[in-house]
């Protein structure tokens, strides 16, 4: 059970990961990010079947209804990603694992989906030895919730940046070692 899920929240998700997912749950990960674009970026039928060919991991949880309640993708530091914040990390890091984008459905917030999906991903990364988990988290346009959800988990400040015309990013990292497991 992931971290901040209690026992009957954690049994109301399962597991799914997204290149065996059916088009149907596919189709509600490309809604669940258009809704948060602007905190994301955007996302075609291409580009997620590309991501989830690449990532290290691309994982939802779903509920009994096959709802997805949220969705992760993540890419180890060795992944082909053309993200510039993949980049940076790239050029600034070594042995991480990257969260390129989780999204939580908006009857899910709250219920620890998020906090889990980050634990899988967590422990997956240190089993194959990598060290720290970064991501980025808008400064501008600002993204509050994502920055309070950072700081709970530990992660600290690394660096800003403006990756794209019109955004501005912290770049965050947490130390591996120490997380709980799922």
């Amino acid at each position: 059970m992931g971290a901040g899920m209690s026992g009957a929240q954690a049994a109301a998700f399962r597991r799914l990961a997204l290149a065996a997912a059916p088009e149907a749950v596919l189709a509600e990960v490309l809604a669940l990010n258009e809704a948060v674009e602007e905190r994301t970026a955007p996302l075609d039928p291409a580009r997620l079947s590309t991501l989830i060919a690449r990532a290290s991991f691309a994982e939802a949880l779903v509920d009994a209804q096959g709802r997805v309640a949220g969705f992760l993708l993540g890419f180890d530091q060795d992944a082909t990603h053309d993200s510039p914040n993949f980049r940076w990390f790239s050029e600034h890091s070594e042995d991480f694992a990257y969260i390129d984008r989780v999204v939580v459905a908006p009857w899910a917030q709250g219920r620890g989906v998020a906090r889990t999906l980050y634990a899988d991903y967590a422990a997956r990364a240190r089993a194959r030895g990598l060290l720290r988990m970064t991501c980025e988290v808008n400064r501008v346009p600002p993204n509050p919730e994502s920055d309070a959800f950072h700081a709970a988990l530990g992660f600290e400040e690394l660096a800003q940046a403006i990756p794209l015309p019109g955004r501005m990013v912290r770049y965050l990292g947490r130390p591996l070692a120490d997380w709980p497991d799922p």
